[in-house]
This record gives structure tokens, C-alpha cells and sequence, in this order.
């Protein structure tokens, strides 16, 4: 299934796609902090087989799949071909950083920053996990079954980076979670449409220019062993994200050094699931 949140009519909704159109599935609540997803996987909603009525695709507009998780948690130096660009080491454990909920825009919407808050923002090509229930320390040692069996689905992920202010800061969070530094989507697709997570072509293109090209096999740590991994030392939800990582041919480690500008337009794109497009705007 590819299940997406659209803005329909002024009301939010989960959405299955179906043909050329989408069946709307459940409306998003209006108390703050709501997240139709996190609300229908908490419910255990059947996604397959519920839904009001069908709309046309030019009836909606596609949002974040995910709008406000408890956790953003994201990977870095996970892709040996990035590791070898970046002249660091193969880490020995999956390096752990968060990314802020502020972060998260939608298929369309601008990555947005200004001038004066960096000179040095680049793109990141990421797949991102979606989990469908909690893992944690307990759930893992009294679980056999494959941590996968958690996932709910994976989506494009662009892990937008001021590299200025992630290498000034010693550490990543400030430079990882501008406003609109995590573009989402188009849309989830579910783990009986993607059976091997680490088999799938990977790319980004700037303004029509291919930078990035890989695939999810570069991948040090694969997504069982993350998820695995993640849930053992910081408890995770459903709806919770797992971006993990990105390929190589991001910006600052090109020759000369590529950055994203003002008027540019990034294409995410993930075998099997689609692509994620998002203009830049700079102020």
C-alpha cells in the first residue's frame, strides 16, 4: 500500500492509494500536536481495507506521511561509499543523532533558510523508517521475530545539513533541524510492497543534476539492525522515523564543494517508493 497524509477540502486525512486517486481513510484530530498516523497505528486502524470514499488526485495535496513524531532519529556514516568520500572510518556501532519534529515539511514545500544562518546548506538522499509499533529492551528480548516485523513502511527522506553549523557546533542537532531541514514523502509505502529494504537504488538530483547515485546494499548497519539497535537504547512509537543515512556525493564533499542555492529543486528519489521534490528558497 502507499498510505499518505492530504490535505482535502481544508481537513487533513490518512490516505490509501487506489488507481489514480486516493481513498480517504480517517481525519485528522484537531487538539495540538495531532497525527493522523501515529493515531490510526496507535488504534491499530486496518489501513487495507477501511475508507469514507475515493477522491481524485487533483483534489488533494500531498503533506508530510508523518507530521509530528515522538522521535526523528538519524544516521550517520551508514553508507561505506559516503564513509570513503568523507575520508573518516567505518564506525563500529551506528552513530545516532536526532533531527527536530520542526524539521519535517511535505512533497512541495520549500527548504527555507537565510543567508545569515548559513552559507553552507546541503542534501542528503535518505531512506526513512517508519515503525508500525513500539520497540524497546523488553520487546527485543522476549521477541524472536525479525525486528522488520516492527516496520510499518519506508519513505524519502531528505536530510537537509548547514554544514557550518553542524561542523562549528562539535556536535549535529542545530545544524540537522533548521525549520524545513527534513522533507518527508511523497507518501509511505508498506513493507509487503518492499520486502528487502537494502536492495534499492537510491538518488538526488539538484536542479536536474544527478549527485547522488547508490544503492540501500551500501548500507553498514541494514534497517533490522538498526531498528534493532535504535529500540534497545531510546524507546520507540509508532510512527516514530529512522532515517538511515546517505549515500555518497553530498555537496561539501564534492570538488569543488556543492551547495544548495537559492531557486534550486531537490528530487529524492527510492526505488520502489517515488520521489520527493522540494524547492529552495533562500531569504
Amino acid at each position: 500500500m502507499e498510505i499518505a497524509r492530504v490535505r482535502h477540502s481544508d481537513v487533513v486525512h490518512l490516505a490509501r492509494r487506489e488507481g489514480n486517486g486516493w481513498v480517504l481513510l480517517r481525519r485528522e484530530s484537531d487538539h495540538p500536536g495531532a497525527d493522523v498516523l501515529r493515531e490510526a497505528l496507535a488504534d491499530g486502524d486496518d489501513l487495507s481495507a477501511s475508507g469514507s470514499h475515493a477522491v481524485a488526485d487533483a483534489d488533494v495535496m500531498l503533506l508530510a506521511p508523518v507530521a509530528r513524531p515522538s522521535k526523528l532519529i538519524a544516521i550517520g556514516l551508514n553508507y561505506a561509499d559516503h564513509v570513503r568520500e568523507s575520508g573518516g572510518e567505518v564506525p563500529d556501532v551506528p552513530l545516532l543523532f536526532a533531527k527536530t519534529p520542526n524539521s519535517i515539511i511535505g512533497p512541495g514545500q520549500p527548504i527555507r533558510w537565510s543567508a545569515e544562518r548559513s552559507s553552507r546548506v546541503d542534501y542528503e538522499a535518505e531512506l526513512a523508517i517508519v515503525l508500525g509499533r513500539r520497540v524497546d529492551e523488553e520487546s527485543l528480548e522476549h521477541d524472536s521475530a525479525d525486528p522488520l516485523d516492527a516496520v510499518f513502511g519506508y519513505t524519502c527522506c531528505n536530510d537537509v545539513s548547514a554544514r557550518d553549523a553542524q561542523f562549528g557546533d562539535g556536535q549535529w542537532v542545530r545544524g540537522k533541524s533548521f525549520d524545513s531541514f527534513c522533507p518527508l514523502g511523497p507518501w509511505i509505502v508498506t513493507t509487503d510492497e518492499i520486502p528487502d529494504p537494502q536492495r534499492l537504488a537510491i538518488t538526488c538530483d539538484v536542479s536536474g543534476e544527478r549527485l547522488q547515485e547508490s544503492s540501500t546494499a551500501e548500507m553498514i548497519f541494514g534497517c533490522a539492525e538498526l531498528v534493532a539497535y535504535v529500540g534497545r537504547h531510546i524507546r520507540l512509537e509508532p510512527g516514530d522515523v529512522i532515517a538511515t543515512g546517505t549515500p555518497r556525493g553530498v555537496g561539501f564533499a564534492r570538488d569543488p564543494a556543492r551547495y544548495l542555492r537559492d531557486g534550486d529543486e531537490v528530487t529524492v528519489t527510492i526505488e520502489g517508493i517515488g520521489s520527493l521534490i522540494n524547492p529552495c528558497i533562500v531569504d
